[in-house]
């Protein structure tokens, strides 16, 4: 057995769980040289909702974060997530503008890239893994893991050779929910590792309490790397504490080789940090509580709260119980998607609309029925026929691959974009958040050129890549 492999997520995952990925880069430099000498397999640091947050709410642009953390960490593979066809936006994108992405977060600094799809339909995925197979960069796909009777090992396995087939260096099991047990994490490494020879990666959150002894029976079965935090940012909605496995695994056949001594140096800054995100009100501390509800319900903790808050604003409150009754008729009858951003959204919203309205599929969200067309991409189980025609009437469902109906983009966003470019990537920024980039955009050009945004020194304007 090879030294269990850990991957970092301090520097996105673990502060997009805590405080809504509103870590910035000037808290993350000063300790960057120090993290890079620790020795981890990865860093994962960007991608997920990083991009989004740099531009909406920290006012820093995520291509310029990329590049620093690429030159303050250059022995540390640095990692993102990509969610597929949807890349960091939120619907699906033309095939041109994700191989442009995923070019140009290779080109940037970007080693891994972790990419996932939330119906696990892996026509999704096929582009981006081509990408950055093209790219020489390293893609691991990752199974978006949820309960349900569809849901067998099988399953699993099945869609794990087809990831290994489609081109994918290496296999992450995604617990976004920590829905997984400890035996269960035991018994589908072992199955998934029957069928494919590439490397596979275990990422599962604390929220439920069990990510500890989950990644200790996937170690034991033969997983080759697993995601962990540093213990400032770790447990609660994140993950297992860094040095808490560390230590788990010293002087074993999975010893991770990483010192204790050098990863509390880097515990020692992150935890005044802490305590600034909670006297900001940044980190609540009830996001670092275990929450069971998952493991009785079957749903993510975070999907369980927005249930409850959309009762209470219709003064329902007390029709919880029926709602999570309903939650998983409505999945069924939506093709079983897994329940994980945005799919359990779209159906806990549907659950609450049949259960207040008194009538099943009365009102019908645009979301839902997106699903039940076939927008997102193909469930993991066939719609009934009779049941698509009732929600959507006289349109035809969609068949294909959502991107095949999709014309280039790229040009058509690179116009759109030219007033404010001053990079290629700005392009990229602009397609996925084109009502949020232009005033990010101007914002940076006042910073940078006065409030005109003139200058004369045209140099100054364009950003080496």
């Amino acid at each position: 057995m090879a030294k269990l492999k850990i991957t970092e997520t301090v520097l996105r995952d673990a502060h997009q769980s805590l405080l809504a990925t509103r870590m910035s880069m000037d808290d993350m430099k000063p300790i960057l040289s120090t993290i890079d000498k620790i020795g981890f397999y990865s860093a994962e640091c960007w991608g997920g909702a990083t991009f989004d947050s740099c531009i909406r709410f920290l006012n820093e642009d995520p291509w310029e974060r990329l590049r620093i953390l690429k030159r303050e960490m250059p022995n540390t593979k640095l990692q993102m997530l990509f969610r597929g066809q949807n890349m960091l936006g939120y619907r699906h994108y033309a095939d041109d503008l994700v191989e442009y992405f995923v070019q140009k977060s290779i080109a940037n600094g970007i080693d891994i890239i972790r990419i996932f799809d939330a119906l696990n339909d892996i026509r999704n995925l096929e582009t981006a893994i081509k990408a950055a197979n093209k790219e020489k960069g390293h893609a691991q796909v990752a199974i978006s893991y949820t309960l349900g009777e569809v849901f067998t090992h099988e399953y699993y396995m099945d869609y794990a050779k087809r990831i290994e087939e489609a081109g994918a260096d290496s296999i992450c099991i995604k617990d976004m929910a920590a829905l997984l047990t400890p035996y269960e994490a035991e018994t589908l490494v072992k199955d998934i590792k029957s069928v494919v020879k590439i490397p596979v990666h275990l990422h599962t959150h604390y929220t439920s309490g069990l990510a500890c002894m989950c990644i200790l029976k996937a170690v034991e079965a033969g997983v080759d790397g697993v995601d962990t935090a540093l213990s400032p940012l770790a447990l609660g909605t994140s993950h297992a504490p860094t040095e808490s496995i560390v230590a788990t695994f010293q002087g074993t056949e999975y010893d991770t080789g990483l010192d204790l001594v050098k990863l509390n140096e880097v515990r020692d800054y992150f935890m005044p940090l802490r305590k600034k995100y909670i006297d900001e009100g940044l980190l609540d501390p009830s996001m670092l509580a275990t929450n069971t509800n998952a493991l009785l319900y079957q749903v993510p903790g975070g999907m369980l709260s927005n249930l409850l808050s959309q009762l209470k604003q219709a003064g329902k409150a007390d029709q919880l119980d029926e709602v999570l009754k309903e939650v998983p008729r409505v999945r069924k009858d939506s093709g079983y998607p897994p329940l994980v951003t945005p799919t359990s959204q779209i159906v806990g919203t549907q659950a609450v609309f049949n259960v207040i309205m008194g009538e099943r599929y009365k009102t019908v969200t645009k979301e839902f029925k997106g699903i039940v067309k076939g927008e997102y991409g193909k469930t993991p189980v066939e719609i009934d026929p009779e049941f698509q025609k009732k929600i959507l009437g006289e349109e035809e469902p969609i068949t294909c691959r959502p991107a095949d109906l999709l014309e280039p983009e790229f040009e058509t966003m690179k116009k759109e974009a030219a007033e404010w470019t001053e990079q290629e990537e700005d392009i990229l920024t602009y397609a996925m958040f084109p009502k949020v980039a232009p005033k990010f955009f101007e914002n940076r050009r006042n910073k940078k050129y006065g409030v005109d945004g003139k200058n004369s020194n045209a140099e100054n304007k364009v950003h080496p890549v």
